[in-house]
C-alpha cells in the first residue's frame, strides 16, 4: 500500500511529501500516523540537517479529512485531536530546523501543519487559513496556539473567528510566511535554505533551534538564562573548535555534529 506521506532524501536534508492529491492532501488518520512515524525516523537519524515540508499536487493540505471525522463521538473526536497534536509536535521537536513549503491550499488542519514548522515558504498561489467554525468545530492541532505565536492576537482572532482565507501576500504581511515564491520556484528555494543549513554546525543549530523554543515562552531572565547555558555548552564541542580554526585559517569548516 502506498504511504500518504512520501520521503525522499537529498543528501543531508529530507524531503516529505504529502501524498493525497486526489483529496487536496487532506490529513486523516493514516497520514497524521505517517508523518509522526517519519518524525520519529528522522528524529533518529544523525545523517539528518534539515526537513522541507511540501504538498503533491495543487494543495499543501486543505485540511483534517471531514469525511474521515463525520462519524466521530465525543471521545473520538479528542483522540483525533491528540494524534494531531503528537504528529504535529513531533515534527516541531526536531533538532534540526523544518521548512514547510506551501504550495497551494493550507487550510484547517493544514495550516496548522505549516505552522508546526521553524519557518514557511508559500507559493504565490497559496492560501492560508482556519475555516474549523464554518463547520461547527473548533482548530484542533494546535491552530490556536501556534497561529497566535505567528501573527499575534488579533490577526489570529480574525483568521480563526471569522474563518476567511487569506492569500500569500497577506499572508507574508502578517508575518505568517517569511518569504513568498512563484509556484516553480518555490520547493527549490525552500531545499536551497535547508542545503545552507546542512552547512553549518549540527550541534550549534540545534542548540540554537532548542533555546528559540523554550525561550519563546519563558520570561526575559529565563530565556537569558538558557541563552547563557547553551553558549557555554557549545564550547565543549569539536565543532566550535572546527569552525573557529577555519576561520582563522580562512578555510570551508568540515563539521561532525559534536
Amino acid at each position: 500500500m502506498t504511504s500518504p506521506v512520501r520521503l525522499e532524501r537529498r543528501g543531508a536534508v529530507a524531503l516529505l511529501v504529502l501524498d493525497r492529491p486526489k483529496v487536496l492532501n487532506a490529513l486523516d488518520r493514516a497520514t497524521l500516523e505517517a508523518l509522526l512515524a517519519h518524525a520519529r525516523a528522522l528524529g533518529s537519524d544523525p545523517t539528518l540537517r534539515a526537513v522541507v515540508l511540501t504538498g503533491e499536487g495543487r494543495a499543501f493540505a486543505a485540511g483534517a479529512d471531514i469525511a474521515a471525522m463525520r462519524g466521530l463521538d465525543p471521545l473520538g473526536g479528542e483522540a483525533f485531536s491528540r494524534l494531531g497534536h503528537e504528529a504535529l509536535g513531533s515534527l516541531e521537536a526536531l533538532r534540526v530546523p523544518t521548512i514547510a513549503a506551501v504550495n497551494g491550499f493550507a487550510l484547517g488542519g493544514g495550516c496548522e501543519l505549516a505552522c508546526a514548522c521553524d519557518w514557511i515558504y508559500a507559493s504565490s498561489k497559496a492560501r492560508f487559513g482556519q475555516p474549523e467554525v464554518n463547520l461547527g468545530l473548533v482548530p484542533g492541532f494546535g491552530g490556536t496556539s501556534r497561529l497566535l505565536r505567528r501573527t499575534g492576537a488579533a490577526w489570529a482572532r480574525e483568521l480563526v473567528l471569522t474563518a476567511e482565507p487569506i492569500d500569500a501576500e497577506t499572508a507574508l504581511r502578517i508575518g505568517l510566511v517569511n518569504r513568498v515564491f512563484e509556484p516553480e520556484e518555490l520547493v527549490p528555494a525552500a531545499l536551497r535554505a535547508a542545503e545552507t543549513i546542512a552547512r553549518k554546525g549540527p550541534f550549534a543549530v540545534a542548540q540554537a533551534k532548542r533555546i528559540l523554543q523554550e525561550g519563546q515562552d519563558a520570561d526575559v531572565r529565563t530565556a537569558h538564562a538558557l541563552e547563557q547555558q547553551a553558549f557555554g555548552l557549545v564550547f565543549a564541542s569539536h565543532d566550535r573548535e572546527e569552525g573557529m580554526d577555519a576561520f582563522l585559517e580562512k578555510r570551508e569548516p568540515k563539521f561532525e555534529g559534536r
